[in-house]
């Protein structure tokens, strides 16, 4: 992979968090790391790790106190607030554990969403979220209300919904962490077929059997990577 730019790199990055004695908290030590296009990553760590940070600068929900995030080559870690806005919609797409669905809406106008944000037509918006729902197959429930079908049903329209703008990365954040064991199977299954049809998908878990069916692990302990090892099956 040395010949080829990373679609992710992180370099040193730190992250402090301002307490209430005036003093700061380090939750990320200077972390490097350097995500392809195509990969299936893990990034696992027990609660407190900094794992969650990691996935809020990755996702440009935060940007780091100091170090580079770079997306394609640039260097995104002093966008403003609207430019980081228009690279979530664009080159992002978010599954996270609560789902996080407009639940009095339909299934297809959920999914729609991200493309109304960016100015996408109404009969272009359609036939893409159908695909999407089609890819995940779900699209028999494309005029159901969001709230009145199963959890595992909800993140597989999670999943079209971050699918639908194209994203450059897939981020799911524990998105089997309120679903049963059968269930998680499913959407790891789905998130598996995604990878191998070449969308990049880094997803945060602290379970290792979810983390198993990545092709990478990265663990990160006390806001330090101690481990990143490609995952043999």
């Amino acid at each position: 992979m040395a010949n080829r730019e990373p679609l992710i790199q992180l370099e040193n990055v730190k992250k402090c968090f301002p307490l209430a004695d005036g003093e700061f908290y380090e939750a990320l030590h200077g972390i490097s790391l350097e995500i392809y296009e195509g990969e299936f990553v893990a990034i696992m760590g027990p609660s407190g790790s900094g794992k969650s940070t990691t996935m809020h600068i990755l996702g440009a929900l935060d940007v780091p106190s100091s170090g580079h995030y770079k997306l394609r080559g640039k260097d995104i870690s002093l966008y403003t607030n609207d430019q980081l806005a228009e690279v979530r919609n664009r080159e992002i797409g978010f599954v996270f554990q609560s789902f996080n669905l407009l639940p009095r809406i339909t299934v297809l106008d959920n999914v729609e969403r991200p493309m109304m944000y960016a100015g996408i037509k109404p009969t272009e918006r359609t036939r893409r979220a159908m695909e999407a729902l089609e890819r995940v197959e779900i699209a028999d429930k494309a005029e159901n209300i969001s709230n009145h079908i199963s959890g595992g049903q909800i993140q597989r329209v999670a999943i079209a919904r971050a699918i639908v703008m194209n994203p450059a990365i897939i981020l799911a954040d524990e998105p089997t962490g309120n679903l049963d064991t059968k269930m998680s199977e499913e959407i790891v299954a789905l998130f598996t077929s995604l990878n191998k049809a070449g969308r990049t998908i880094v997803l945060i878990t602290h379970e290792p059997d979810i983390a198993a069916h990545a092709k990478r692990i990265i663990r990160i302990v006390d806001g330090n990577i101690v481990s990143d090892a490609i995952h043999k099956k």
